[in-house]
Order: structure tokens, then C-alpha cells, then sequence
């Protein structure tokens, strides 16, 4: 079996609009620590010297948001639900949503801003087929060109909404992109709704959760290094996070040799 790692890392030298912030604790500040812990809440002493080299074990300490790095979108992120149900968060969603057949549909000469309806439709007669049911369907936008850069959150192809209403009732539950969001840039949203007063611009692919329950794989990269359109299989588990509206994932193709 061949993997490709379809995923962008959690990187603290990379610009984010919110900072990542990573401390490393060393193996001698480990030492201490441990020292200290134990002596906290368990009562014992210990010495960091009776480690080899007064060394223990490293720790890393991230501080950073749900949506950093590859990660799925849960319902519950897209807001409140029309109708009485309560959309579910990360921990919640059903695991075989996330180990699916794979489809690909090359956006890249779309730009900034949105693709539609007929976009989508081009690509399902290049690839062949239309998404089947439960296929996770991969944007590939080319946005990950800026990953690290300011340019990375403003300079990418989202869905509009009729769009992300096709694949939904095609019965695809996970979208995934290369891109920061599904939706079109921030700045492109908003410069729209001004221009146009149209709420329907308004983080189309977003709200369409609140109707029809999905999830959305975001940050993707390396989509290029795919070698068909389909015939692969994606895993995309989230992280476990209690209560969360995404978790992160590591995404990865797995086609048969």
C-alpha cells in the first residue's frame, strides 16, 4: 500500500492570523519537573540526578485553536441548526465518515473567490463519474502554495453555496480543501456582501451545515502528489477533542499498489 500524507503541519514559525505558540520543555528542565510534580501531588521525593545525565523525558506545550493545521469541522461549528437538533461536536461524529473512497476535482484555475455549480460539474466529466455516497470529495485549489504567508488566508477558491448543496445532496458528508476554508477568503466575503447587500454570500459552504449536518476537512496540502482521481482511499480521523466544534487530523491517501 502506497500513503501520501495529504496533510499541513501545526508550525510555530508559520504567520497565523492566530499566533501557535510551542514551548519545548528540555530533558534537564524535564528532570525538575518531575521532581516538582511528584513532590506536589504525590508526596515523594526524587532526585533529578538519578537520571542518566540528570536527563528525563521532553514535553512540548502548544497553544493554539482547533482550526490550526489540518483539521475537521464539526457541525457544531457552523452555529446554531435550523429544527430542533443540536448539531453534534467533533467527539460525536460517527468514525466511517472518515475512512472513505477519495475524489479529487482540480480547482486551480478558478482564483480568489468562489467556484460554482458548473465548475463542479466540469470536473465530474473529466474524472468520469459524479461522488458516489459517503465519498470524501478533495478540493485541490493549489492554496497551500502560500502555506506560512499572510497570502495563505486571502488568496484561495472557495464553494459557493449552490455548490456545497450539490455535493450534499450527491450524499457526500466530508468535503475536504487544500485551502484555509471552504468558503472563499474573508476579505473576499465581505467585499462581496458590500458590493452586492447579499446575505447569500455570507459563508455559504459554512451555513449550509446548520440544514444539512457535514464536515469539513480544511488545510489540506500536497493534493498534487495525488496520481489518479480516484480509486484511493482517505483517512481522515479527528482528534478526539470533548465538546469541540473541529479537532486535527492527519490526513492520508491510501491507494493499492
Amino acid at each position: 500500500m502506497r500513503i501520501i500524507d495529504l496533510s499541513s503541519p501545526v508550525d510555530a514559525s508559520f504567520w497565523e492570523p492566530d499566533e501557535v505558540v510551542h514551548r519545548v520543555l528540555d530533558a534537564h528542565q524535564a528532570a525538575v519537573h518531575v521532581r516538582d510534580e511528584m513532590k506536589e501531588h504525590f508526596g515523594l521525593e526524587l532526585d533529578p540526578e538519578v537520571f542518566p545525565d540528570g536527563a528525563f523525558l521532553t514535553n512540548d506545550y502548544l497553544t493554539l485553536t482547533a482550526h490550526t493545521g489540518t483539521h475537521v469541522d464539526a457541525p457544531a461549528h457552523y452555529g446554531p441548526a435550523e429544527g430542533s437538533h443540536t448539531p453534534r461536536t467533533i467527539d460525536r461524529m460517527p468514525l466511517d465518515w472518515f475512512v472513505r473512497p477519495g475524489m479529487v476535482l482540480d480547482l486551480r484555475d478558478v482564483g480568489t473567490g468562489t467556484a460554482g455549480v458548473a465548475h463542479l460539474e466540469r470536473e465530474f466529466e473529466r474524472v468520469g463519474r459524479r461522488p458516489r455516497p459517503m465519498d470524501v470529495v478533495l478540493l485541490h485549489t493549489g492554496a497551500d502554495r502560500n502555506l506560512g504567508k499572510p497570502e495563505y488566508f486571502i488568496e484561495f477558491t472557495g464553494l459557493d453555496g449552490p455548490a456545497t448543496r450539490l455535493l450534499l445532496e450527491l450524499g457526500v458528508r466530508v468535503i475536504g480543501t487544500d485551502a484555509f476554508s471552504l468558503d472563499a477568503p474573508f476579505t473576499h466575503i465581505i467585499r462581496e456582501f458590500h458590493r452586492t447587500g447579499d446575505k447569500a454570500v455570507l459563508w455559504p459552504a459554512h451555513f449550509a451545515g446548520r440544514r444539512e449536518e457535514y464536515c469539513q476537512l480544511e488545510r489540506l496540502a500536497n493534493l498534487q502528489d495525488l496520481p489518479v482521481s480516484t480509486g484511493f482511499t482517505v483517512s481522515c480521523l479527528p482528534v478526539k477533542i470533548a465538546g469541540a466544534g473541529a479537532g486535527w487530523s492527519r490526513v492520508v491517501a491510501l491507494l493499492d499498489e
